[in-house]
């Protein structure tokens, strides 16, 4: 899956700027904005790092002030999966905010132990091999699910690993 994006963020960047491009991507999609979505979206991009729909849901249902069912945040959290306003670390069986929803690849996301913060990079070249040993055992994957764990920078750096 190679849409020529090449970039390098964290997904902490927001605004309401990411807020339109998700919208747009949804309505793109052919599927409505609606409030519920609209508010579960602005909170897992609130979040610094990966949330479950258990925590979005706790968090919208103080909010609104009543009860939201995870089951419900599970579904429009698979919306957004599907298309691509969101991205799923399965590791942590989380959710983070696509900090570039137009933008089509396959991520590769770096995961600290320490911190919980989820960066992702984009490498094409990675991300083909790995497609590229598929189709030998001819396998067709739908997605790439491609994760490392370990220590951010900033960790390692304070517990002097760096």
């Amino acid at each position: 899956m190679d849409s020529g994006c090449q970039h390098h963020s964290h997904v902490e960047e927001g605004g309401p700027a990411l807020i339109d491009a998700a919208r747009g991507a949804l309505e793109s999609a052919g599927e409505q904005w609606t409030e519920m979505r609209a508010t579960i979206f602005e909170t897992l991009a609130d979040y610094d790092t990966p949330a479950s729909a258990y925590d979005i849901a706790e968090r919208v249902s103080q909010r609104r002030g009543r009860r939201v069912a995870p089951n419900s945040v599970y579904r429009i959290l698979d919306l957004f999966v599907a298309t691509n306003i969101a991205m799923r670390v399965e590791s942590a069986n989380a959710y983070v905010a696509n900090s570039h929803p137009g933008c089509l690849h396959d991520c590769i996301f770096l995961v600290c132990n320490n911190c919980g913060q989820v960066s992702h990079a984009d490498d094409d070249r990675v991300a083909g091999l790995l497609r590229e040993l598929a189709a030998k055992e001819g396998f067709i994957p739908d997605r790439l699910v491609i994760e490392a764990r370990g220590r951010c920078a900033r960790c390692a750096a304070e517990s002097g690993a760096a």
